[in-house]
């Protein structure tokens, strides 16, 4: 399998996953409805733990157009691979998408929130404001970013890293991710987004495009501030 192969799979999974979780807690007549934030965020951190350990090895499992950039910012990816890597995660992010779309297919017509099916695909603010919205989305990658490079500097057990950056990532929406819903991740939003723009979703809304900037500015905002800080403070 190749590194844009390994892309692809890994951010899909991711989306099945995080997606689903979500698709799981907000859609009419799911079994798991109302189940509340605390099981989107332990479902998104195993989201990303799973597609971690499953391109890990291949692609190292951006999974994210943020990291990516913010890697190689500091030197440590290879910026010629940067457009590859990115196609990757959002033809990923797409189809995983989709993919939860189909899987909830009989639930769209039962739901009648509009936002509730948006939600399922893409993230939205609790209180639109775009300076504040901006900032949560720079805040959350920035912990997210400089996580993982905290994490890779550590010697764990054999294949312990990917869990411990899924720990990291129920903290992020555990203590941050109330704003915006922490997309922390360009192609984890947009995708999705494109999806539900396209897809013939029974009931659904607007897909809120006037929003969408912002989880895909912040998100490398944030990501190469991190990037940059890491390498100045811990690297210097």
């Amino acid at each position: 399998m190749s590194p844009f192969v390994g892309e692809l799979v890994g951010t899909m999974l991711l989306i099945i996953l995080g997606g689903g979780v979500v698709g799981g807690v907000v859609l009419h007549k799911s079994k798991a409805q109302h189940s509340g934030w605390i099981v989107i965020t332990i479902g998104w951190g195993l989201a990303v733990t799973m597609g971690a350990y499953a391109v890990g090895g291949i692609s190292g499992a951006h999974l994210n157009p943020a990291l990516t950039i913010a890697l190689a910012t500091i030197d440590r990816f290879a910026w010629a691979d940067v457009p590859l890597y990115i196609v990757a995660q959002m033809i990923g992010a797409f189809l995983g998408a989709v993919i939860v779309w189909l899987h909830y297919l009989p639930h769209w017509k039962q739901t009648e929130d509009k936002g509730a099916k948006l939600a399922v695909f893409a993230t939205d603010p609790a209180i639109p404001n775009t300076l504040g919205n901006l900032l949560s989305e720079i805040i959350g990658t920035f912990i997210l970013v400089f996580g993982i490079l905290a994490i890779g500097a550590n010697k764990f057990v054999d294949g312990l890293n990917p869990f411990v950056v899924g720990l990291l990532i129920i903290s992020i929406g555990v203590s941050l991710g109330g704003t915006t819903g922490y997309a922390i991740n360009p192609a984890r939003d947009l995708g999705p987004r494109l999806a539900h723009f396209l897809l013939p979703i029974a009931g659904k809304g607007t897909s809120n495009w006037s929003y969408a900037w912002i989880p895909v500015v912040g998100p490398i905002i944030g990501g190469v501030l991190a990037a940059l800080f890491y390498k100045i403070v811990f690297l210097a």
